[in-house]
């Protein structure tokens, strides 16, 4: 039985690209029972669509085994590994070297503490 298709799903084409970086599964133990590239188009579903984990449609692995796999991946550096090997990929096809040169920090999205300058810590007049 084949699954319905959703726009977020990788194509053939980009599958090729992503298995070689995706790990393999542990050595001994019980076999993998998931279908990776199943759990990929997931969490890219779950990412484009915005939804909760729970409202993953059915066609994907359980939502538990995709957000568990989803961790995982983020903990060993799989994903910036993923990132870092398309990145470079990118760059090469543009011509350029793979890896940046330069890094720029926009100081409007930079975070900081202060709110409301000194006024937020002047006590309160009574």
């Amino acid at each position: 039985m084949t699954r319905a298709t959703y726009p977020s799903d990788r194509t053939d084409g980009q599958w090729g690209r992503l298995s070689p970086l995706v790990p393999a599964a542990a050595t001994g133990g019980r076999p993998r029972g998931v279908n990776v590239r199943g759990v990929i188009d997931a969490i890219f579903y779950v990412s484009r669509e915005g939804c909760r984990w729970r409202a993953l449609p059915h066609e994907y692995p359980k939502w538990q085994t995709v957000y568990w796999y989803l961790r995982r991946w983020q903990a060993d550096g799989t994903w910036e590994a993923i990132n870092d090997a398309l990145r470079r990929e990118l760059r090469g096809r543009a011509g350029r070297d793979a890896e940046p040169s330069a890094a720029i920090i926009d100081s409007q999205s930079v975070k900081t503490t202060e709110r409301g300058g000194g006024a937020a810590t002047t006590p309160a007049r009574r």
